[in-house]
């Protein structure tokens, strides 16, 4: 009878010891943060007032979101163009692991992401979070013809040859999201016009695109003359994923107020062509772009203010970023005309493995957890959005999970200090040209910017911007961005000690598979 006792406050204990040692290491779901990620497309450093006090152009949602969070200025995009950027936002892995060069286009798939590979989504979703993604996508989706095969050309032909009958079988909803509403790709570039809702397109695109009714300027050249839905409007696009993603949050507020949600909100803005809504024309002076812009950060305002309106935004982590830098066009017009540069102070745009290609705005809010108007210098990745929330809901990431990502939670917290929480980040472009920053230093390993070309003459040209190389028969670049920021003067052949050891630890993290712990 005394053993019996002893026996069951022995297990009482243990058992007791189990529950307080799991609530050490992870939130109950009920008191797990909200997530709203938004993803910008195209917004460069300097295009955000916060960032660039020369800026030309309003960003005042964008301002108040980092007066009442944290403001990042190393901050970058995996990859200087979207959709590997993408995919590393959502897998914590550098797309050129994949092996794919370019981005999707028109009916182009199948999905980047692998189907048994763990996505941040499907991370949140076993954690008992609604999910749901309103905009572009632009990871690539599988379409067939009326035969039932799939579909290669990745032009018009292609997007006039897709059975709308027919389900995409590997897009968002099969990626870990529950919900989602958007475009395949380019919502206003790319052959296919229209709306995906699950795994259809409900309204399928069967006219031919008769661009003389859009706006003509220096920003809305491109746009291709792809297949049209009905209930396709090209300069009311990103209000719509606006208002899919305010239902999304009233709907889950009233039928799951106790439930957490992940909402990833991938704009269009601003990526070409710059078609701002009607109401936003001529707002700020700085043309079609600068408009654009300014209804970019409106659309944060709004969906901040619907957490607000429903009650929500104290137990809600926003994230704002960047997929890569400024495009050329609006960045040799913008100064031009406007005298406004959406890479200031970097050198390169869009493409580039120079710093404007992928240093970014990224903003992150979390009210009573995160310390307003603060500024951290950390060196971070967009790839460590996933190891970070992982490390929030309490879960261990699997070994083939997340192969690139760092777990920034501390420096949220105000715990980390001045120390790194990586040293090294890798950075691709759409050649697949690689680059690494190790602190202060920054190796190229190739020659130019990795994706522009700076002898191209002419109005879109960027040969005005073609800076001399200080060493021209090197191989490759090594910037000190510490001294240099503006990665002027190449030291390849002045540190040859540092270049052998990048490129041996550029090496290592491309044939190891992974570059964090």
């Amino acid at each position: 009878m005394i053993r019996t006792i002893l026996y069951g406050i022995s297990f009482l204990f243990i058992a007791c010891w189990a529950l307080i040692s799991c609530a050490d290491q992870a939130p109950e779901v009920s008191s797990a943060p909200n997530i709203l990620f938004i993803l910008a497309d195209d917004l460069g450093y300097g295009d955000v007032a916060c960032y660039n006090p020369e800026s030309k152009i309003p960003t005042p949602h964008l301002d108040q979101l980092a007066k009442e969070g944290m403001r990042f200025t190393d901050a970058h995009s995996p990859s200087t163009v979207c959709t590997p950027t993408r995919y590393s936002v959502l897998t914590g892995r550098m797309a050129f692991r994949t092996g794919m060069r370019s981005v999707f286009v028109g009916a182009q798939g199948p999905s980047l992401i692998a189907a048994d590979r763990l996505t941040l989504p499907q991370m949140l979703r076993e954690k008992g979070y609604a999910t749901a993604c309103m905009g572009k996508w632009h990871i690539g989706m599988t379409f067939f013809n009326e035969q039932g095969d799939t579909i290669t050309n990745r032009g018009v032909k292609g997007v006039q040859q897709i059975d709308y009958t027919q389900p995409i079988p590997d897009g968002p909803i099969h990626r870990g999201f529950d919900q989602f509403y958007g475009t395949v790709s380019c919502p206003t570039t790319d052959w296919l016009y229209a709306f995906v809702e699950g795994d259809r397109i409900p309204v399928p695109a069967t006219q031919l695109l008769d661009k003389s009714k859009l706006p003509k300027h220096p920003y809305a050249n491109d746009c291709r003359r792809g297949m049209v839905a009905d209930n396709f409007d090209h300069e009311e696009v990103d209000l719509v994923f606006l208002e899919k993603s305010k239902a999304f949050l009233e709907q889950h507020v009233q039928n799951s107020p106790d439930k957490p949600f992940f909402l990833y909100h991938s704009m269009q803005a601003v990526h070409l062509p710059s078609f701002p809504a009607d109401r936003f024309k001529g707002k700020t002076g700085s043309g079609p772009h600068g408009d654009f812009i300014f209804e970019m950060d409106y659309i944060v305002g709004e969906l901040l203010q619907t957490l607000e309106d429903l009650g929500i935004a104290e137990n809600t982590l926003v994230m704002f970023a960047s997929d890569n830098g400024p495009e050329v066009p609006t960045v040799l017009d913008m100064r031009k005309t406007y005298q406004h540069d959406g890479a200031r102070p970097w050198r390169g745009v869009k493409r580039d493995q120079w710093e404007g290609g992928h240093r970014t705005p990224f903003i992150v809010r979390w009210p009573g957890k995160i310390a307003a108007n603060t500024t951290s210098h950390q060196l971070i990745s967009l790839t460590d959005v996933m190891a970070t929330c992982a490390e929030i809901i309490g879960t261990n990431l699997p070994p083939e999970a997340a192969e690139d990502s760092y777990n920034f939670l501390p420096v949220l917290l105000g715990k980390q200090g001045d120390k790194p929480i990586r040293r090294y980040v890798l950075q691709q472009t759409i050649s697949l040209a690689m680059s690494i920053r190790d602190g202060h230093w920054k190796y190229l390993d190739h020659q130019g910017s990795g994706g522009n070309n700076y002898d191209r003459p002419g109005e879109w040209g960027m040969s005005p911007y073609k800076l001399e190389d200080t060493d021209p028969d090197a191989p490759g670049q090594l910037y000190d961005l510490e001294t240099d920021p503006g990665e002027t003067t190449n030291l390849y052949s002045k540190h040859p000690e540092k270049v052998a050891q990048l490129k041996a630890k550029l090496t290592e993290f491309i044939q190891s598979g992974r570059s964090a712990p």
